[in-house]
């Protein structure tokens, strides 16, 4: 008989519902490769993305095997991963190009606090842990909860630009502009938060930004360094607040601009650190 038509029977009598969910899993982005180590079960993954560095250790433990808008399919394909996870319509080509190899992907495309939470959830229920993914999901909550009640001490809440990329200027995304929201900030562009592509966000013409004043910028330019003295010395820029009282910070964007449990843990935390490190100086 079979491995495939023993497979049922093995599932039929095993008490580990765990063993449902797929085995070997390749995860085309960082955030999946976060949350499966964080729930333990770092063992089912078999490949992750070159941009990886959260946690540390996945990155001598596991093959890399894709960018973001790339992957070395072939390696993927020798790896027999029963499920490939990836993120949004920029990853479709190679989603397209997995399936037609005859391989589950699932795609999520969280792109607000909400949508994270239900994405780690799902996550969480394909490898059988729903309730330690809900026990580290309520964890966050209570956390966020706490920090949204800390800023409403704020003397005034700042203006907060956060640039996602330096040229052109783009502001940052929807679950990047709630958390300033928590943090304590307000988004000088929320109406730019909602576009889920960065061509939606672009802010062509500078000073804008500078009618806006911003109290605080944020950069955080997508694996690029952040520069700040490059942005003070915008022309025109000399006399925005966040300029003339040095409040320029560099959010590095595997804290950030991942959607997942990095940006609602350490990327949070630093946002609420400056706004209330702000709020003491000038506030």
């Amino acid at each position: 008989m079979t491995e495939a038509a023993n497979g049922w029977r093995a599932l039929a009598a095993s008490q580990d519902t765990s063993a449902y969910g797929p085995q070997r899993i390749v995860c085309l982005t960082e955030e999946p490769t976060e949350w499966l180590y964080m729930l333990g079960e770092e063992r089912r993954i078999v490949g992750i993305s070159g941009y990886t560095v959260r946690p540390p250790r996945a990155r001598e433990e596991k093959p890399k095997v894709s960018a973001y808008l790339s992957a070395k399919i072939d390696k993927i394909v020798e790896l027999r991963p029963d499920c490939v996870i990836g993120f949004s319509d920029l990853q479709a080509d190679i989603a397209a190009q997995l399936i037609r190899h005859g391989i589950q992907v699932t795609i999520f495309n969280q792109r607000s606090v909400a949508e994270i939470f239900s994405m780690m959830y799902q996550l969480a229920a394909m490898v059988g842990q729903v309730e330690r993914g809900l026990g580290l999901i309520g964890q966050m909550q209570q956390r966020l909860l706490e920090i949204e009640q800390a800023a409403r001490s704020l003397k005034r809440r700042p203006q907060v630009f956060f640039e996602e990329w330096h040229d052109p200027h783009i502001s940052c995304i929807a679950w990047v502009s709630e958390l300033v929201g928590i943090a304590g900030g307000d988004d000088c562009f929320p109406e730019l938060a909602k576009e889920a592509m960065g061509k939606g966000r672009i802010i062509a013409d500078g000073l804008e930004i500078v009618q806006r004043a911003p109290d605080i910028i944020f950069g955080s330019w997508c694996g690029k360094k952040f520069r700040p003295e490059l942005v003070a010395a915008r022309p025109g820029w000399e006399n925005v607040p966040a300029i003339k009282n040095n409040q320029l910070f560099e959010i590095k964007s595997s804290e950030i601009l991942q959607p997942g449990p990095a940006a609602l843990t350490d990327g949070v935390e630093k946002l609420h650190k400056f706004i209330l490190g702000w709020d003491a100086a000038h506030g």
